[in-house]
């Protein structure tokens, strides 16, 4: 059913996961770069119910203009003055990607939040990135301290824009204090929780600890979503009834091949790299993050010191990648079709 037919998170949690058992809801949590439009749609293409963007900065977002790009058939946030495109959805993702936002600020995230919501599903707030640049802006895990101020800004979005606020949290330091917190989020009217199986402190080798998921779980009335250590797709079903979780996100196991949402056997991440590639150029998406995308891809499987590694590190654009995987005809073919669009246009 997806969010179009529905009229909140809430009811589509409720309708929907009632029958979990039957399919999963899955969803892809964004990785670094890996969250941007062609990963998200080739993730959805092998299953994936909802699909979150990369984190964006609310003091970046709000510089943008929404432009309608017709060239791509796309809608663009674009930072003003400039070609740099923040964030790029399309209809078809419309009713089932999440703007996932970095903020330390109740007004600056209504602020960016009012500018993309009409185009989203919903709207999380990360409040479990571990990394300096976000901790370092009083965002991401650095908010896990501060229940007063997300108190305030999901409050805020609540009270302010019609699409669902979600939001995503690490644990804390006993599994009590880490209730309490979602008791706290819980009662700010958001639609959903994602939390992950980790400590600020620990490491992505550590252990995810499901059990501390399931506490979570049993406290509250809305929709709790687990992650950690999802790899293949056996692990969807293994952390479900383990934590108790309406939904389950995986981030890593995603990254390194989109088809662990396939009930299917899984395919090779060779094919899977090749599919992200061609709607990479599909979509026009940036190169460098193309580039990181395939390098995490390659680096998981095999090494970038072999020829296509190298090859890679050296593509300067999309043509050049398309040459390293024999896809140049596929390349010039969409580029004669919006070429041939255009001047219809």
């Amino acid at each position: 059913a997806g969010f179009r037919r529905l009229k909140s998170f809430r009811t589509i949690f409720a309708c929907v996961f009632v029958a979990i058992v039957a399919r999963l809801r899955r969803q892809l949590r964004s990785s670094n770069n890996g969250g941007t439009l062609p990963f998200r749609l080739l993730a959805a293409d092998y299953g994936a119910d909802i699909t979150y963007a990369e984190e964006i900065i609310d003091h970046k977002i709000i510089k943008c203009e929404r432009i309608v790009n017709d060239y791509i058939r796309s809608t663009d946030f674009v930072e003003k003055g400039t070609d740099n495109v923040v964030f790029r959805t399309c209809n078809e993702e419309k009713g089932r990607v999440v703007f996932q936002m970095g903020t330390s600020d109740a007004v600056r995230a209504l602020k960016a939040a009012q500018l993309v919501c009409k185009d989203v599903a919903a709207v999380d707030i990360n409040m479990g990135c571990p990394k300096s640049f976000s901790v370092s802006g009083g965002m991401g895990a650095a908010l896990l301290t501060k229940p007063d101020l997300i108190h305030d800004i999901l409050t805020t979005l609540r009270r302010n824009i019609d699409t669902p606020v979600t939001c995503k949290i690490r644990l804390l330091k006993s599994s009590q204090d880490t209730v309490e917190l979602a008791r706290r989020i819980e009662k700010t009217g958001v639609s959903a929780l994602a939390v992950h199986g980790r400590q600020v402190a620990d490491r992505p080798r550590d252990p995810a600890k499901w059990n501390e998921i399931a506490d979570v779980v049993s406290a509250l009335t809305i929709p709790v979503i687990a992650n950690g250590d999802v790899f293949e797709y056996d692990d969807i079903q293994r952390i479900k009834v383990a934590t108790g979780a309406s939904s389950v996100m995986v981030a890593r196991g995603a990254l390194w091949n989109a088809s662990i949402f396939s009930p299917n056997v899984k395919a090779h991440w060779e094919d899977v790299k090749k599919e992200y590639v061609r709607k990479s150029i599909l979509w026009d998406n940036d190169v460098k993050s193309t580039k990181h995308t395939l390098k995490e891809m390659i680096m998981h499987y095999s090494c970038l010191e072999f020829p296509e590694g190298k090859a890679i590190i050296k593509s300067q654009n999309l043509v050049d990648l398309a040459k390293v995987y024999g896809d140049e005809e596929y390349y010039e073919s969409v580029r004669a079709n919006r070429i041939a669009l255009d001047r219809h246009a």
